[in-house]
């Protein structure tokens, strides 16, 4: 909004005074001066302003375009001065209101380099969780598996020390027979040992020998044979189980099978009750198509031809093709005899005409023969008279 070019109006300017004199009221020209001091009712005296531009603005009276021009003016000039203190205010607002985007920007592009680097920070986190997490599930399979080694080398031990408590045991228990052999031993003369003794005890040895060995034999055997037992005792289950599953799962099907067989019972009956319903109404149509193949049958009968062959190896389509060909000879030779008929009339017609005209001729040829003997009697009669 443009501001006016009028300047500040000054209310104290004595040109803005409006001077009104006294006049005398009602002068004219053709008045008389004794009438002119006369009260006069029913007139319409004109209201003289004395008073400041100022108080006439402030007061609101109706004034002439004049004062309502410089009110207009006044009121112009408060409007510019608010409105150039709501243009400073709005300036400062958005200069404000710039600093304060400027500051957010700066916080926003901070705050996304701080997510930028969390998210680096996250990112760097979750693999070293990742790694750490992938060594110690490495790290706890391998304990797993030592620590099943360390309960399997226990089992053995265990074992190894039964075994070995048990042969202590046996040990203790043959000590006295070794003792009693030594003791037999030292009362045995020294030719005794050359001589014989390495035959009597080495068999005995080889054969405790093969004894233990095929005693190992069994027990290994045992002990597969009692795997083989386990084995097919899991695989009796495993088949248990599916052979149960295998039956429900027929019995479903046979269930889904007899609602099957329900349904197609419905649907037989139905169609049953449909054709009885269907046979009543195409009884007549039997008995149609009967008299059809009857009267079908008679006119083969009766158009008989022996191109055909039997009539007991012909069909229905056969048949009425031996009547199609039969009509059609008879309606041909029927033709042919009509057009015989015709041109034996027309030629009967043709002979009785030339007869009718040969006759004429003839005729005639006789009268002019007769004319023609009676012209030469009257030449003679005349030549001879």
């Amino acid at each position: 909004m443009t501001t006016s070019s009028l300047g500040a109006l000054d209310p104290g300017d004595p040109r803005l005074k409006l001077r009104v004199e006294n006049r005398i009221q009602n002068i004219f020209v053709t008045q008389s001066e004794d009438n002119r001091n006369q009260k006069e009712e029913n007139v319409n005296h004109i209201p003289v302003v004395t008073e400041t531009s100022g108080r006439v603005l402030e007061a609101g009276v109706n004034t002439l375009q004049k004062t309502l021009v410089l009110k207009k003016q006044a009121e112009l000039d408060v409007v510019d001065q608010q409105l150039a203190v709501k243009r400073a205010e709005f300036k400062s607002r958005v200069e404000g209101l710039a600093q304060r985007r400027s500051e957010l920007e700066l916080k926003l592009q901070q705050t996304q380099e701080r997510a930028i680097k969390f998210e680096k920070f996250v990112a760097e986190n979750e693999a070293k969780r990742r790694r750490a997490q992938k060594k110690y599930e490495a790290a706890r399979e391998l304990n797993i598996s030592k620590q099943r080694e360390i309960e399997a080398h226990t089992e053995q031990l265990k074992q190894l020390k039964a075994r070995h408590h048990v042969l202590k045991e046996r040990m203790a228990k043959y000590k006295i027979f070794e003792d009693y052999l030594m003791k037999t031993l030292d009362f045995l003369p020294s030719t005794y040992l050359d001589n014989g003794s390495e035959s009597l005890v080495m068999p005995i040895i080889r054969r405790h020998e093969t004894l233990s060995i095929t005693h190992r034999d069994l027990l290994q055997r045992w002990g597969h044979l009692e795997e083989e037992v386990e084995q097919g005792q899991r695989q009796l289950q495993i088949m248990k189980q599916e052979h149960s599953i295998k039956k429900l799962m027929a019995n479903k099907e046979l269930s889904e099978l007899q609602n099957e067989l329900e349904t197609l019972k419905e649907k037989n009956e139905q169609a049953e009750v449909n054709l009885l319903m269907e046979q009543g109404l195409s009884r007549e149509k039997v008995k149609e198509v009967g008299c059809l193949l009857m009267a079908i049958n008679n006119l083969a009968d009766l158009c008989y031809i022996a191109t055909y062959g039997p009539l007991e190896n012909m069909n229905i389509l056969t048949k009425m093709d031996m009547v199609k060909e039969y009509i059609q000879d008879k309606a041909d030779t029927e033709r042919r005899a009509r057009r015989l008929m015709e041109s034996g009339s027309a030629i009967t017609s043709r002979t009785a005409l030339t007869d009718k005209r040969e006759k004429g001729s003839i005729k005639s040829m006789g009268s002019k023969t007769q004319i023609k003997n009676s012209s030469k009697v009257s030449r003679k009669s005349e030549t001879m008279s």
